[in-house]
């Protein structure tokens, strides 16, 4: 039936740096959806969803250690995934002659390492699901020049590459991977930057539909991708950023 293909009910998810930002809005849309969601973070959340659909695991997807641990408790606890969403990501904000090593291999490991990781090693038990899906959230700054840190964007770019890589070794076995790259969304962190009018003025001038994004449109396109109604998409950077990455002169 045509509302089997809307819903995510019965699929178990990841989803990594969830509990605040882009990630908790994502987590949110797909238990609204039906999903169950194992939830990770560094710290402990703040307001917790006492729904039963969701587990937290206090987890940093940075370390080999803790993905490893994560990925053993799905193994045993459920030995099945239908949807992987790494989202975790940070950033550093300088230019490029004062990073350090040590800044470059934090960033690194958060924004790649984390993502390729889990994806490689929790592919045996996604092949299994009947609709497997990847989503990798990146930035469009891993796709056109913007004043976030080199490191940041050549991180996300790679997000994207892996993605479209993905798709296409893992195609046969029945797995979509996708990307995600949103704009300047409404979280704490963008706020952050957002607050100086002057930028503000520019990043929208900048924008053709002229505002700043909203958690729950890049959310809602999350659970789109993640559904039995998107099983012929793969391979695809879906930019959420009113209309950024096309603005001409």
């Amino acid at each position: 039936m045509l509302t089997e293909h809307w819903t995510l009910k019965g699929k178990l998810a990841l989803v990594t740096g969830g509990t605040k930002g882009i990630g908790k809005g994502i987590v949110d849309e797909l238990i609204a959806h039906g999903a169950k969601v194992i939830c990770t973070s560094r710290e402990k959340p703040g307001a917790v969803n006492n729904d039963e659909n969701i587990i937290y695991i206090r987890s940093d997807a940075s370390k080999d250690t803790d993905r490893q641990k994560l990925v053993k408790y799905i193994k045993e606890e459920f030995g099945k995934l239908d949807i992987l969403i790494n989202n975790v990501g940070t950033n550093i904000r300088k230019n490029t002659d004062e990073y350090t090593d040590e800044e470059l291999d934090f960033l690194l490991r958060t924004n790649i390492i984390s993502a390729f990781s889990l994806a490689r090693d929790l592919y045996p038990i996604l092949k299994k699901s009947a609709y497997p899906s990847v989503l990798n959230i990146t930035s469009v700054a891993g796709l056109k020049h913007v004043r976030t840190g080199s490191i940041y964007g050549m991180t996300k770019a790679a997000l994207n590459q892996l993605t479209r890589n993905l798709a296409g070794e893992w195609g046969p076995d029945g797995i979509r991977v996708n990307a995600i790259a949103p704009w300047y969304i409404n979280t704490p962190l963008a706020q952050q930057v957002l607050k100086n009018d002057d930028y503000r003025s520019e990043v929208l001038s900048r924008t053709p539909l002229g505002r700043i994004g909203e958690i729950e449109e890049v959310a809602s396109v999350a659970a789109f991708l993640s559904m039995p109604a998107a099983s012929y998409i793969t391979g695809q950077v879906i930019a959420v950023d009113g209309g950024f990455t096309i603005k001409g002169f």
